[in-house]
């Protein structure tokens, strides 16, 4: 979609300088940049504005003759909003694909896409301007707010919730049952997995990401929640407001994470574990079951400890190595 400097200048508040009737068509770092597009920098790489044949650049301060400019207080937030309004397209291609099989009984609202291959299946609904592409599978009674993207191959179990601009990659599947099982002497009898899922507004959800559904219960990712590629998400687990979790994460049933936590790769949370709002987690590191993790630290290592105390113990056991 094509703006004028001018345009993306009053969309996410700057100051221009320069030319504000530079066309602007995408996005690009400032070395790859063509004069169509649209580039930001921070200040220690404010030498490369000056060298970049971008159209127009995003910094926080700073003089640069000839040269289109956006002054915004964060660059990097200005940049990627001005992107998310550039990037997006009007879609010629809505309608359902002649392979696409949708129930008689499924609702579809309107300026909707469902790719080849996919299924809609009975009393389930999308909503408008959505899109579903190739081979996904939206099950019985499952719902999708309007403006969702749904990536090739994504499945949703029947009775999935999922609210408004919510973006599903390649490969997740939402609602699966959970892990829960009771031991009967040597054998496991499964325990009922009949909960639903929600998924809220404004949610991203990396590729092969699976949540589970809930037992009894209900599993609930809030408003906000950013999900990284290959994470796991347990029966009954509730993921707080604005969260964010990197790929390889797994998070066991019934545990609570509250709002704005930063969770690493790799981190393990045991059943039961909860979180409190503003926890931040280290890569690979390990919360055991049924911990209550206190918010406002930076933590690391397994069992999770405050980083300074988990620094002075790496400390100890390499010195102690040495000797």
């Amino acid at each position: 979609m094509k703006r004028t400097a001018e345009e993306l200048a009053a969309f996410v508040g700057g100051e221009l300088k320069g030319n504000g009737k530079t066309i602007i068509e995408s996005v690009a770092s400032l070395t790859n940049a063509r004069p169509s597009d649209l580039s930001y920098a921070e200040e220690k790489f404010h030498g490369d504005v000056k060298t970049s044949v971008a159209g127009c650049v995003i910094v926080k301060s700073g003089e640069f003759p000839e040269r289109t400019i956006i002054v915004a207080n964060n660059p990097k937030l200005a940049f990627a909003r001005a992107a998310i309004w550039l990037l997006t397209e009007e879609k010629d291609d809505v309608g359902i694909h002649p392979s696409a099989v949708v129930a008689p009984d499924a609702f579809i609202g309107d300026r909707v896409k469902i790719g080849p291959g996919t299924v809609i299946d009975a009393a389930a609904r999308v909503g408008d301007g959505t899109v579903i592409e190739a081979g996904c599978y939206v099950g019985r009674k499952s719902v999708i707010g309007s403006k969702c993207v749904l990536y090739p191959r994504v499945v949703l179990y029947g009775g999935v919730e999922i609210g408004n601009r919510v973006i599903i990659h390649a490969g997740a599947v939402i609602g699966a049952d959970g892990f829960g099982f009771v031991k009967d002497g040597e054998a496991y009898v499964k325990f009922p997995q009949v909960g639903r899922v929600i998924i809220e507004d404004d949610v991203e959800i990396g590729a092969n990401t699976c949540i589970d559904r809930g037992s009894l219960e209900t599993t609930i990712i809030r408003r906000g929640v950013k999900l990284d590629n290959l994470i796991q998400i347990g029966h009954n687990v509730q993921v707080g407001q604005h969260t964010v979790i990197a790929a390889q994460a797994g998070i066991s049933g019934s545990s609570t994470l509250g709002a704005h936590c930063v969770i690493g790769g790799q981190v393990g949370i045991g059943e039961h574990a909860h979180l409190d709002d503003n926890t931040v987690i280290g890569g690979q590191g390990g919360v055991l079951n049924g911990k209550h993790v206190r918010g406002g630290e930076v933590l690391w290592g397994t069992p999770v400890r405050p980083l300074r105390e988990f620094l002075k113990q790496q400390a100890y056991l390499a010195r102690a190595a040495r000797k």
